[in-house]
């Protein structure tokens, strides 16, 4: 009948609190398990390159853009691809993709061009064996189940690509934290590049 209710299996109770620290104990699952020497040689291909770009759809371009804040926070030159101000990726410039599956249309492309371009490419995905990953130059790989993969068993309890957004998003802090330190940036310097037009 309109307006009545079907049954309808509902989840067992379950607070924020034990949402997050669910959330917080995958984060240190996976990132316990990575293999960081790839994200070690990263602070040194962005101070050699003549600007960087970034690139990720959906949630992923959010935490790729926030890398991209930090990264412009510690003095480098950043771009977001697809910003109307974005110039032409050129040989000495770097491209950082991210892509869980590896095989979003518009990051690979983006990759490709950079890649015909002569530039540098990273690939942040979880699928080593993707097309994103076979056009870069360096793979940061993410080992969190893609986002069509609804698998509990497949290491997380979290909805569509959750933990490879988290865990990538945490590694790009590891990464702004190592290039201030390496920097010597005093932080009241640094603040001074914070946007002040809004």
């Amino acid at each position: 009948m309109p307006g009545e209710q079907e049954d309808i299996d509902m989840p067992e109770s379950h607070s924020v609190r034990e949402g997050c620290d669910q959330a917080v104990s995958e984060i240190q699952q996976v990132t316990g398990g990575m293999d960081w020497q790839p994200w070690e040689e990263l602070p040194t291909l962005l101070r050699n390159a003549r600007a960087v770009f970034v690139v990720g759809n959906g949630r992923s371009g959010f935490v790729m853009r926030m890398a991209a804040m930090r990264l412009m926070h510690v003095g480098l030159t950043v771009y977001v691809v697809g910003e109307t101000t974005t110039p032409a990726i050129a040989a000495d410039d770097l491209l950082i993709a991210a892509s869980g599956s590896g095989s979003t249309n518009g990051v690979v492309y983006a990759a490709r061009q950079a890649a015909g371009s002569g530039a540098a490419v990273v690939a942040v995905t979880a699928n080593s064996g993707s097309e994103l990953a076979k056009l870069a130059k360096v793979v940061l790989a993410v080992p969190a189940p893609e986002k069509t993969n609804h698998d509990e068993a497949r290491g997380s309890r979290q909805y569509a690509g959750t933990l490879f957004e988290q865990v990538t998003l945490f590694a790009f802090e590891g990464v702004f934290n190592t290039l201030w330190q390496q920097s010597h940036i005093d932080a009241a310097a640094m603040y001074r590049r914070h946007a002040n037009l809004g």
